[in-house]
C-alpha cells in the first residue's frame, strides 16, 4: 500500500510538472523568488500569482537557519521546492522528504527542516483540495477523507475540512 501511495504521489507531482511546462500561460503566470540560505540569514520563498487567491500565495520563512545542520538546511531547500510545486501537509512533506522515492533525508532531518519553516498548513490544504478538484469530482466528505487519510495527503481533519470548505466542495 505504501509503494502504491508513493507511486500515486510521484505521478501526481509529474502531472503537475507536465501541466506547468505545457499549460496555458495566458490564464495564470507564477513567479517564485528564492534567496539562498546563508549563515545567519533567513531564507524566504514567496509565491505570487496573477490571480492571487489565498491558497496560491504563500510566504515561507525559515525560523532558525543558524541552528540547522547542513543536511537539515538542504532538506529546507528541498521542502521549499516541493511546496512551490504543490500543496503538502506537514506529515506529507516530512514523508516526501524522507522517503526513498522522495528526497531520502533522515526522518529527523526532514522533521527539523519542516518545523523550521513558517508554513500555513490551512493554505496548503486549500491548495491540495483545489488540485484534487481540478483532477476529479469529490463530495465534501470524500475530499475531507482524501485530504486527511494516512493513505492520502495526511492533513489533520481540521485542516482537511478547512481546505475542502475553502475550495468550494462543501457549498
Amino acid at each position: 500500500m505504501k509503494k502504491l501511495f508513493k507511486w500515486i504521489i510521484i505521478i501526481f507531482i509529474g502531472l503537475i510538472i507536465i501541466g506547468v511546462i505545457f499549460g496555458d500561460d495566458s490564464a495564470e503566470q507564477e513567479t517564485t523568488a528564492v534567496q539562498p540560505i546563508e549563515e545567519g540569514t533567513a531564507n524566504q520563498v514567496t509565491n505570487t500569482t496573477s490571480e492571487q487567491t489565498g491558497a496560491q500565495q504563500e510566504e515561507i520563512q525559515v525560523e532558525d537557519v543558524e541552528g540547522l545542520s547542513r543536511p537539515q538546511k538542504n532538506a529546507v531547500r528541498s521542502a521549499e521546492q516541493y511546496i512551490n510545486m504543490t500543496g503538502f501537509s506537514r506529515d506529507g512533506l516530512i514523508e516526501q522528504l524522507s522517503s526513498d522515492a522522495g528526497s531520502g533525508y533522515e526522518v529527523t532531518d526532514a522533521t527539523v527542516a519542516v518545523d523550521s519553516l513558517n508554513i500555513d498548513w490551512n493554505k496548503q490544504a486549500v491548495r491540495s483540495a483545489e488540485q484534487y478538484l481540478d483532477m476529479t469530482g469529490f463530495s465534501c466528505d470524500g475530499l475531507i477523507e482524501q485530504l486527511s487519510s494516512s493513505a492520502g495527503s495526511k492533513y489533520t481533519v481540521d485542516e482537511a475540512t478547512y481546505g475542502a470548505q475553502q475550495a468550494g466542495a462543501c457549498s
